[in-house]
């Protein structure tokens, strides 16, 4: 899974853009990226060596932008295209489309349209039912969602009186979201239980992992845990495996959801 691409070249904001506060990360990145020209030269260098999938991350500022920049990335050898239509920090993308079910809407019909591999949306958890965007994205033609992105934050300094990060606001990951995304997983899994889900939120261990599973998802992704520890997916994926023993458990597709099973 990449970081999100645009249309074009984007500096991002300048530093202060990541905090450490407890439990977690703050960061305000600015989704600082080379833009889909260069990063389709990246797509195809990185097919000719990987031996796993390969998920690019997009955003845009319409629906036609996100439609272009899927579609060049698909050209260029994506697997799969991830719609980021979830940044807390960036105006005009992302939380303005990821909070309204019908620009969402707009946004994926736009994309599946345009391409022909696997459509994932990832959701923001900073709205009042996410089960309602969930709902318009699988809709209107996804093939799975990515639960969550980051929960709103800022972080202050006591002694400058002012906010840490140079866009002031920002979104909170790590252990300390896990909750949060947790139980969103398991309310969209609730809701509809045939919609593949990839959790994200906080997974720092195998039994993070385990818990995903349990909640809904079929797959998860690990982001701030890298920071870290940058083995920490060899050691979850250990875990899970020596879990599943145990458990006479013969694929991770026999737990999925079984939280909800009583």
């Amino acid at each position: 899974m990449t970081k999100s691409v645009g249309l074009e070249p984007r500096v991002g904001y300048s530093n202060p853009t990541v905090v450490q506060v407890e439990a977690g990360l703050i960061n305000a990145m600015g989704l600082p990226n080379p833009g889909i020209d260069v990063y389709a030269q990246e797509i195809k260098f990185s097919k000719t060596i990987l031996r796993v999938p390969l998920i690019v991350s997009v955003f845009g500022y319409s629906a036609e932008e996100y439609a272009l920049v899927a579609k060049r990335a698909v050209d260029a050898g994506a697997d799969a295209v991830e719609l980021n239509v979830s940044c807390p920090h960036v105006k005009q993308t992302g939380a303005e489309i990821g909070q309204n079910p019908q620009f969402l809407s707009d946004v994926v019909q736009m994309v599946k349209a345009t391409v022909s591999k696997p459509l994932i949306v990832k959701l923001s958890p900073n709205v009042s039912d996410i089960t309602l965007l969930a709902h318009a994205a699988v809709e209107a033609g996804a093939d799975a969602l990515t639960i969550v992105n980051t929960l709103k934050a800022i972080a202050i300094d006591t002694e400058t009186m002012r906010p840490i990060l140079s866009n002031v606001k920002g979104g909170l990951s790590g252990p300390a979201v896990k909750p949060v995304a947790l139980r969103c997983v398991y309310d969209i899994h609730e809701a509809y239980g045939d919609v593949p889900i990839i959790g994200c939120g906080g997974i720092s261990d195998w039994r993070d992992a385990v818990e995903f599973f349990l909640a809904g998802a079929s797959a998860i992704q690990i982001g701030t845990a890298v920071a870290v520890d940058t083995e920490v997916f060899q050691t979850i994926n250990k875990g899970v495996e020596t879990y599943m023993r145990r458990k006479h458990i013969g694929s991770v597709k026999d737990i999925v959801g079984l939280a909800h099973h009583k």
